[in-house]
C-alpha cells in the first residue's frame, strides 16, 4: 500500500490547503454564526424587507456578465459578516491561490486541481510540476478546431465516401453530462444540418435508440474515456464497432473514418482501431466533471464551431479571475457558497433548487448535479477524521414553468425548506409574441411569493370562507437568490458554469473536505466487475443472502425466457 502523500501526514502543511488547527464547529466564526442562528431564526424576510425598503437593491452584486440578487435570502448584515469571517478563518483566500499555483490540494489522489488552465488565454502560465500546460492545452485546442472545422465543412469523409451528418458521443459521468447539457444550452448556436446524439446508460436501450435512424456512412462516434477501459464506455464504443462494420460491410479500416478518441491511452486506442493521430488527450490534473472545456468538450465544438466554442471559454476565464480578484463582499461564487453553507448548516436545509427559466438550459440541474453532490458529498475532513456537521446538499430541479405544476408546490407549502437559484435571461433567443415577458413575470412572482408569502388576514380579505383560510396560506420566508444575465450566449454559460465550479469550491474549503476525488463511485463499480461474469455463467456465488438470492432469480428468469 502507497503511504499518503506528505500534506496528509499529521502536522505537515500543504501550502495554504493545511489541516486547519480548529475543527469547522469550534472555530470561532462558526460558533457565532450558532449563536446569531438563534436570535435570527424566528425573524421573516417581511420585517427585514419592511425594515430596509433599500434591501432589494443593497444586497445584490455584479460581475462577468451576471447580476446576483442575494437580498431574498434569510440573513442580515450581521450574517454576511460572519460568514465572510468563517471565510477567512477557514483559509478560503489561501485556498482559492493555491488551486491557481497548481499545488496539489486534491490531496487523496495527490493531484493538482487546474480545470482553470483549461480556460487560460495564450501566453498565460500556470504550473504543474514545474511545467507551464497552458501550452499544451493551446496544443489540444488547435487541434481539436482544425478536426472540427474539417468534420464542419465536409473535408472529413466516412469509409464510404459521404460527409459525415451525424455525430454520436460515448462517454458516462463528466464525459457526457457536460458535453450534452452545453449542446442543449447552446443547441441556438450549433450547425442544424448535423445531428448529434449522446450515449452515456449501459442499459442497451440507450445505444440502439440513439443509432436507430442513423447512416453509418455518415455517422462519427466520439469514445471518451481517458483510460480506454471504463466499464460502461467501452461496452457501448464496442457495440458502436459492431454496428458500424455489420453496415459498412465488416472492412476494419471503416474504424478510422468513424471513430475518433479523447483518451490517453494510445495502446488501447490503437488496438480499438482509431488511428491515434484522431485521439485528443487531457490531463490528471482535470476533473471528469470539470472537463467539459477540454477535449471532452470535442462534441460541443463540432456543434457549435470553433470560435463560439472560444467565446464559451472566454467566460469560464472571465468568472474565474473574478473569482481569483474580487474581494469576498463582492464576489459572486464566494458569496452563493457561502449563501449555502448558511442554508445547509444552520437553517437545515438539505437540498437546494435549481430552476433556470430558460428551456436551452433544460440539462442544467442534471449537469450541477454531479458537479456539486460528487464533488461534496464527502463524510470526512482532508484529514481523515468523521465530520460532525452537513456537507453537501442535494442539487435537483427543472425548467421553468414546467417546475410550478408539478413540484413547486412543495417549496412553497411544504414542510421541507428548499432553497433556490432562480437563473433567467433579459432576452430571449427565440422571441415570440408575449412568450419572454411570461416568463420573466413568472420567474420574478416566484421569488417573491416565497420570500413573502401570503398571511391568514391577506386570504380572509379575499373572501375566503374561515374553514380554507389554513389550505390558501403562505408561510413565506423561504430564501432564493436570482441570478439574471442579458441572453444565453456561449460567454455566459461559461461564466455560469464557472461560477458554480468556484462556489462548490468554496463550500468545499469551509467544510474541510476534498472536492476533487470521488471514491464513492467506485465501490458499486468494483462489485460490479466480479458479478458480471457471475450472471454470464453461472458459479458459486459468496455474496450476502439477499444478493445471492437476486442473482439466482435472475439465472432462472433469464433461461425462462
Amino acid at each position: 500500500m502507497n503511504n499518503p502523500p506528505e500534506e496528509l501526514t499529521a502536522g505537515s502543511e500543504s501550502g495554504a490547503m493545511k489541516a486547519m488547527n480548529k475543527p469547522l464547529t469550534r472555530r470561532k466564526a462558526w460558533k457565532a454564526l450558532a449563536t446569531h442562528y438563534t436570535k435570527l431564526q424566528k425573524l421573516h424576510l417581511r420585517k427585514l424587507f419592511a425594515e430596509d425598503p433599500k434591501r432589494g437593491e443593497r444586497l445584490t452584486a455584479e460581475a462577468a456578465g451576471f447580476f446576483l440578487d442575494y437580498s431574498k435570502n434569510r440573513i442580515t448584515d450581521e450574517t454576511l459578516k460572519l460568514l465572510f469571517a468563517l471565510a477567512r478563518e477557514s483559509g478560503l483566500g489561501a485556498a482559492k491561490d493555491a488551486m491557481f499555483r497548481g499545488e496539489k490540494i486534491n490531496l487523496t489522489e495527490n493531484r493538482a486541481v487546474l480545470h482553470v488552465a483549461l480556460r487560460a488565454p495564450k501566453g498565460t502560465s500556470f504550473t504543474v510540476d514545474g511545467r507551464n500546460v497552458v501550452p499544451e492545452v493551446h496544443a489540444v485546442l488547435d487541434k481539436m478546431a482544425d478536426f472540427s472545422n474539417r468534420v464542419r465543412n465536409g473535408a472529413w469523409q466516412g469509409y464510404t465516401g459521404k460527409r459525415i451528418r451525424n455525430i454520436v458521443n460515448i462517454g458516462i459521468g463528466g464525459s457526457d453530462l457536460g458535453p450534452v447539457m452545453a449542446y442543449e444550452a447552446l443547441k441556438y448556436y450549433s450547425d442544424r444540418a448535423m445531428t448529434f446524439r449522446f450515449v452515456s446508460n449501459v442499459d442497451g436501450v440507450d445505444f440502439v435508440e440513439a443509432i436507430g435512424d442513423l447512416d453509418p456512412g455518415e455517422t462519427l462516434f466520439i469514445v471518451s474515456s481517458k483510460t480506454f477501459t471504463t466499464l460502461e464506455t467501452m461496452t457501448n464504443a464496442q457495440s458502436a464497432r459492431a454496428w458500424l462494420l455489420k453496415r459498412l460491410g465488416g472492412d476494419a479500416k471503416a474504424v478510422a473514418k468513424h471513430f475518433v478518441a479523447v483518451s490517453t491511452n494510445a495502446e488501447k486506442v490503437s488496438a480499438f482501431g482509431i488511428d491515434t493521430a484522431n485521439m485528443f488527450g487531457f490531463w490528471d490534473w482535470v476533473g471528469g466533471r470539470y472537463s467539459m472545456d477540454s477535449a471532452i468538450g470535442l462534441s460541443t465544438m463540432l456543434a457549435i464551431g470553433p470560435e463560439n466554442f472560444r467565446a464559451l471559454l472566454k467566460g469560464f476565464h472571465e468568472m474565474d479571475e473574478h473569482f481569483r480578484t474580487a474581494p469576498f463582499e463582492r464576489n459572486l461564487p464566494v458569496l452563493m457558497g457561502l449563501l449555502s453553507i448558511w442554508n445547509n448548516n444552520f437553517l437545515g436545509a438539505h437540498t437546494v433548487a435549481v430552476l433556470p427559466y430558460e428551456q436551452y438550459l433544460k440539462r442544467f440541474p442534471a449537469y450541477l448535479q454531479q458537479l456539486t453532490m460528487e464533488s461534496n458529498g464527502k463524510s470526512v475532513t482532508l484529514d481523515g477524521k468523521k465530520v460532525d456537521y452537513q456537507t453537501g446538499p442535494i442539487y435537483w430541479g427543472e425548467p421553468g414553468t414546467n417546475g410550478q405544476h408539478s413540484f413547486y408546490q412543495l417549496i412553497h407549502q411544504g414542510t421541507r425548506l428548499i432553497p433556490c437559484d432562480f437563473i433567467a435571461f433579459t432576452h430571449a433567443l427565440t422571441p415570440l409574441g408575449a412568450h419572454h415577458d411570461i416568463l420573466l413575470a413568472n420567474v420574478f412572482a416566484q421569488a417573491e411569493a416565497l420570500a413573502f408569502g401570503k398571511t391568514a388576514a391577506e386570504v380572509k380579505a379575499e373572501g375566503t370562507p374561515d374553514w380554507l383560510v389554513p389550505h390558501r396560506v403562505f408561510e413565506g420566508n423561504r430564501p432564493s437568490n436570482m441570478i439574471l444575465a442579458e441572453r444565453l450566449t456561449p460567454e455566459v454559460l461559461g461564466n455560469l458554469v464557472a461560477l458554480y465550479e468556484h462556489s462548490v469550491f468554496t463550500q468545499g474549503v469551509i467544510w474541510q473536505i476534498d472536492s476533487f476525488d470521488q471514491w464513492g463511485v467506485e465501490l458499486g463499480k468494483a462489485l460490479a466487475q466480479g458479478i458480471v461474469p457471475e450472471l454470464e455463467s453461472k458459479a458459486t456465488l459468496k455474496h450476502d443472502s439477499s444478493t445471492n438470492n437476486l442473482i439466482r432469480r435472475y439465472w432462472r428468469l433469464k433461461e425462462a425466457k
